[in-house]
């Protein structure tokens, strides 16, 4: 079982940025892939990026690419998702996950696929 800790949401001005942390209580975290993911109000939780367990592969949506960076420190057992450029529709609570295969070969990107999510931090981008 991992347990995972969410924190760096907040308010913000469009155009500012934010790093969002997520840190894993498991000796195990990392062997595993981590993904971030948001949901905003009335809608369906979304992927935004994902980082395999040795950091060689990451993937985005499509809608964040090129502002947001994920990263992760083993070490510390911490992943990053650092926001740039936050837009009003990047507003919503962000969670991470785990995906429970360990030292996984390829990046998932569906919700359902994760398990071991964190509580969410919530980030609010003005305009």
């Amino acid at each position: 079982q991992i347990q995972l800790v969410e924190s760096g949401g907040g308010v913000v001005q469009a155009g500012g940025s934010l790093r969002l942390s997520c840190v894993g209580s498991a000796d195990t975290f990392d062997t595993y892939a981590v993904g971030w993911f948001r949901q905003a109000p009335g809608k369906e939780r979304e992927f935004v990026a994902a980082i395999d367990w040795s950091s060689s592969l990451t993937s985005y949506a499509d809608s964040v690419k090129g502002r947001f960076t994920i990263s992760r420190d083993n070490a510390k057992s911490t992943a990053y998702l650092q926001m740039n450029i936050l837009k009003p529709e990047d507003a919503a609570t962000y969670y991470c996950a785990v995906d429970p295969i360990r030292y996984g070969l390829q990046l998932r990107i569906g919700p359902a696929e994760y398990d071991y999510w964190g509580q969410g931090t919530q980030v609010t981008v003005s305009s």
